[in-house]
């Protein structure tokens, strides 16, 4: 300061009190949790998000090896949900398949029956994984949606089945006779229902447009495991029902206690 309190005005160059230079740097710097952050953004097209992260994260671990002191990688966006939606699926699916159970078993008021009914989905399932594997697309979100509706319906199919037989049956025909009859009245309904649900997913098992990666999926999987299951219910759960209920009859008749009586189903 020179004459008292008032400051002295004048000018300096820049390059004494700084050194100046152009250099490329980052036009942003984003934080987060108090560190430093870059993010890399990607649309993936063409392949689906979890095997694309999936052989990224292999591909940086083989180059990169163990990250410096300080540094970290994270996977967000789209794959977080897709994180989130997988234990989602983890607890419905098994509680699906159980609500499926206590209503077969509300039905028939016999397990045994309700256990010949369920094993459409298994069938069902088989045939969902095998188209998949035909069409070589891997495990989705949307391709585990598929799986839950395809239970339903390969149960609705098996229920009609039984439903019928066990109706024969109850009007006096022989278990053997009751069941070739009512494989053979039951083909075409049975029939008729898994191509009506197979085609109705056909455009959108080979759509091309925006959303065909959440549709082929889930489409693909109601397509495979309607055949299977309306093919494996015509053939093996009949099989499946006369050899369950002969040898329940054997058992009974051994016993001395006779046969149990047939479930009445509306």
């Amino acid at each position: 300061l020179s004459d008292g309190d008032k400051p002295s005005v004048g000018y300096v160059p820049l390059a004494s009190v700084a050194a100046i230079s152009i250099a490329e740097g980052a036009r942003q710097i984003r934080r987060e949790d108090g560190k430093r952050r870059i993010v890399v953004q990607c649309n993936v097209r063409g392949r689906d998000l979890g095997g694309f992260v999936a052989e990224a994260q292999s591909r940086i671990e083989k180059r990169l090896g163990r990250l410096p002191e300080g540094y970290w990688i994270g996977w967000g966006g789209q794959f977080e949900h897709l994180l989130a939606a997988r234990q989602r699926l983890a607890i419905v699916v098994p509680l699906a398949l159980g609500l499926i159970g206590i209503l077969l078993f509300a039905t028939f008021g016999s397990i045994r029956q309700a256990l010949l009914v369920f094993t459409g989905v298994p069938f069902a399932l088989t045939g969902g994984v095998m188209a998949l594997f035909v069409r070589d697309m891997p495990f989705s979100i949307s391709a585990g949606v598929g799986f839950i509706a395809l239970s339903g319906v390969a149960v609705l199919n098996g229920l009609v089945m039984v439903t019928f037989v066990n109706q024969l049956r109850r009007e006096g025909i022989p278990l053997n006779a009751a069941v070739v009859q009512g494989a053979i009245t039951r083909l075409r309904p049975v029939l008729m229902t898994g191509l009506v649900a197979a085609l109705g997913f056909v455009p959108m098992a080979v759509a091309t447009g925006t959303g065909a990666e959440v549709q082929r999926p889930l489409a693909t999987v109601v397509i495979g495991g309607v055949i299977s299951s309306t093919l494996l219910t015509l053939v093996v759960l009949p099989a499946l029902y006369a050899w369950v209920e002969g040898w329940n009859e054997r058992r009974a008749t051994s016993s001395g206690s006779g046969p149990e009586s047939l479930p009445c189903t509306t």
